[in-house]
């Protein structure tokens, strides 16, 4: 596919500068883990509807203890970032994998897969294909939406679920990022909506505004060594931003995609609340206002808000996440 759009440019020179944000040298008074990431136990490209996925796993699956699988955002992101919870596996197995189009997977870039159910279906098929029958689905960002539809779905194969850095809405998440919006110096706002436009201004302009909100709410601590070293090592192809255009939008603020009515909320009266954790960063783009309201609906539900933590908490703040994944999976690690 030749992408001509301007604005998808834009896009695509932004999501190449954030990583070298997200992977720049640490700063001073900000020491991050430099212990390497365990390498998988067991790789593993498994066909489903529109191409292969790739799936890593840590630990047996034949073993007793009920796996976690992690769903990464997006559309169009990867796994890597789940990387700093790979600790989790010294008490169950632990998987993760990269959707279709992103990543080590299959990168077909065919618009007719880019729909919500048939992520739905790639999870089910995942499951069934490792031999899993019950598993704990941690969802991140545009992943919770997917671990919700999923959990709606397929309750009996879900011990719990984590929506993480909550999205299941699109109307919430753009009242939401209008409010970050406006806390913007008031001479940003006309850039920022140049920049998400079919005609930007240049690419600096756009990379300057855009770092500005995506510092404060997305990833305020630079990757740790480890992280750097994990996505050497991974290889793949990195996130797509032609999915991530297609389904969402011009960037997090503004949706434009496939995406842009959707609205899941309403299945939370269809989940058993007392299996699922809402969980946010302190400083994250998912304000923990509305997410209060998302948690209202699920009568029995609960919510942990990782203190220092933006949308990338697991990046930010990757101890305190894992100690409260440990705590949330352990008591929930129940018929």
């Amino acid at each position: 596919m030749i992408v001509a759009n301007a604005s998808l440019r834009i896009l695509a020179l932004f999501f190449g500068a954030l990583a070298l944000f997200v992977a720049g040298p640490g700063q001073a008074g900000q020491a991050r883990p430099v212990q390497p990431y365990a390498d998988p136990d067991r790789e593993v490209m498994i066909p489903v509807e529109g191409g292969r996925v790739y799936v890593r796993i840590n630990g047996d699956l034949a073993s007793d203890a009920i796996p976690a699988i992690f769903l990464h955002g997006g559309p169009g992101g990867i796994h890597n970032g789940f990387a700093a919870m790979l600790g989790l596996a010294s008490d169950r197995p632990v998987i993760m994998y990269d959707q279709l189009d992103s990543g080590r997977s299959d990168r077909p870039n065919d618009p007719a897969n880019w729909r919500v159910e048939r992520f739905v279906d790639t999870l089910e098929t995942i499951r069934q294909t490792l031999g899993v029958d019950r598993w704990h689905i941690v969802g991140m960002s545009w992943g919770s939406a997917i671990a919700l539809e999923y959990t709606a779905r397929y309750s009996q194969h879900s011990a719990s679920t984590v929506l993480g850095g909550t999205f299941i809405s699109t109307p919430h998440w753009i009242t939401d990022a209008n409010l970050l919006i406006a806390d913007l110096p008031e001479e940003m706002h006309p850039v920022l909506e140049a920049c998400e436009s079919d005609d930007p201004p240049s690419p600096e302009q756009c990379i300057a505004v855009f770092t500005m909100l995506y510092s404060r709410y997305y990833e305020r601590v630079p990757s740790s060594e480890a992280a750097r070293a994990y996505a050497a090592r991974v290889g793949g192809n990195g996130p797509n931003p032609v999915i991530y255009r297609g389904m969402w939008g011009p960037s997090e603020f503004s949706s434009t995609g496939t995406l842009r009515t959707y609205d899941a909320t309403h299945l939370l009266r269809d989940v058993d609340g007392t299996r699922i954790l809402f969980l946010i960063g302190q400083y994250d783009s998912a304000r923990i206002d509305t997410v209060q309201d998302f948690v209202r609906l699920a009568p029995g539900a609960e919510l942990a808000v990782v203190p220092g933590g933006s949308h990338g908490f697991m990046s930010d703040r990757p101890l305190e996440t894992e100690a409260i994944l440990s705590g949330w999976l352990a008591r929930n690690d129940i018929p």
